[in-house]
């Protein structure tokens, strides 16, 4: 095996903490990567982790180790990524991170054209509506909606996504529409919230006569999962806050009717967060681009699309 690979694999062990998850991420089974560590540990002669059957533990010489294995594959990647730039032929693996709507609607679609056009890069797409930890899941670029919290990563901005609230026509039968937001925080109506495990209360902004406010709004159904929200929506079960791109489809086909015209959510950027120094990869650098170039000229046919219909 080579060493590099042992290294690499001993990185993803100590940061996922787990012998099978960094195999996964690998792609390698877990006795793979059980046998790399085990050959890097016989090269060093020292144990860089403790083992029993329910936990994998660091040791002292592997918390020492760490910082420079970083290093030795940061020198790598750099040194890859300048011959990469000079034969103009960019080469390597790519690991995206995307909340399910934007990666299932925007960025995946885009995923093979990137790949015609530089066919030396692979993509790896992992899509979860969960918090994720970039440096820690080994992550290069992940694309987010909102703002977001205190991060030593660059921010880039792509876009700033419209929103909107809608509900099933079934549902508005049955409760009514809103006469305004302040109705959202009654009992009268029920709001299917995006909201994670510790988040804090959830609140939708709109727009007001005085400005932008926030409401606390209520409703029975929680999910971390967006498009759980949607098909809760599609079926009647209660009123929905989602970008527009999100939900086009169904307002086009009527399985969605758009609501409190008048208050509309303020619209939310979207953006991507890469650390500093992977920016300079010409891989990454390019993917972002494409990207970027990509999602602003869909969510621009898509709101060209939605003025049409209305104007209809």
């Amino acid at each position: 095996m080579s060493y590099f690979d042992n290294i690499r694999t001993f990185v993803r062990v100590y940061e996922l903490g787990s012998m099978s998850a960094a195999a996964r991420d690998q792609r390698i089974s877990p006795a793979v990567a059980s046998a790399r560590i085990s050959q890097l540990e016989e090269h060093l002669n020292v144990r860089l982790f403790q083992r029993t059957t329910r936990m994998l533990n660091p040791t002292e010489q592997g918390r020492l180790f760490y910082p420079g294995a970083c290093r030795i594959l940061e020198s790598i990647e750099d040194a890859e990524a300048l011959v990469s730039s000079v034969t103009l032929k960019p080469r390597g693996t790519i690991h995206v991170a995307a909340p399910l709507g934007i990666g299932r609607r925007l960025i995946a679609p885009a995923v093979p054209g990137f790949k015609k056009e530089f066919p030396l890069i692979d993509v790896r797409l992992r899509l979860s509506d969960r918090k994720l930890d970039i440096a820690a899941e080994g992550l290069d670029v992940a694309f987010f909606l909102g703002v977001p919290e205190d991060s030593d990563l660059r921010i880039r901005k792509i876009a700033d996504c419209k929103r909107l609230l809608c509900a099933a026509p079934s549902y508005l039968e049955s409760h009514g529409e809103p006469s305004g937001p302040q109705d959202l925080c009654g009992d009268n109506h029920d709001c299917l919230n995006l909201r994670y495990p510790g988040a804090p209360e959830f609140q939708w902004p709109l727009e007001t006569e005085e400005g932008v406010k926030r409401f606390a709004v209520k409703g029975p159904f929680e999910s971390d999962d967006g498009d759980v929200l949607t098909d809760w929506a599609l079926n009647g079960h209660g009123i929905v806050l989602k970008p527009e791109f999100e939900v086009l489809d169904h307002i086009r086909s009527g399985a969605l009717v758009p609501i409190l015209p008048d208050n509309p959510p303020i619209a939310i950027q979207m953006a991507c967060l890469f650390s500093h120094r992977r920016r300079q990869d010409p891989k990454i650098r390019l993917f972002i681009d494409y990207m970027s170039g990509h999602i602003r000229t869909m969510l621009a046919d898509q709101a060209r699309a939605m003025a049409a219909g209305q104007k209809t």
